[in-house]
């Protein structure tokens, strides 16, 4: 067993696909009409093309409240691991991401949490080397 879908539910789909892919970086995998909304996944170029994060929308209406509820309560949606978090930190400042913060250091990890634009707080994470 692996993964190879994760969700993020998102207010709006197409700003979102622009955000995950011109500020963050990742490559549109699908984009499929379903509906009123789209089945639209973004892969990481620096991954396996096969582990699928979906930009998920808010129709299903207690999703509204969990994402409200989580982001009020500055808790991250979801998580993505760099190798370089100084480096992404700065690159993704310098494209007008708004952080909550600087960089913050937790024993083994160093973090910084971001809003994704369409409702979310995103964390990344460098794992300490060794």
């Amino acid at each position: 067993m692996r993964i190879n879908l994760n969700s993020v539910m998102v207010d709006d789909q197409e700003k979102a696909l622009k955000f995950y892919t011109e500020s963050l970086g990742f490559v549109k995998k699908a984009d499929v009409p379903v509906g009123e909304y789209r089945w639209i996944t973004v892969v990481s170029p620096e991954g396996r093309d096969d582990i699928e994060l979906v930009l998920e929308p808010l129709g299903f209406p207690p999703s509204k409240v969990y994402q409200k509820a989580l982001f009020d309560a500055g808790i991250p949606a979801t998580s993505f691991e760099s190798k370089d978090i100084k480096a992404e930190y700065t690159r993704l400042k310098e494209k007008g991401v708004v952080f909550r913060g600087e960089l913050r250091f937790h024993g083994p990890v160093t973090e910084a949490i971001f809003e994704d634009t369409c409702g979310n707080l995103i964390q990344i994470v460098q794992p300490e080397k060794g």
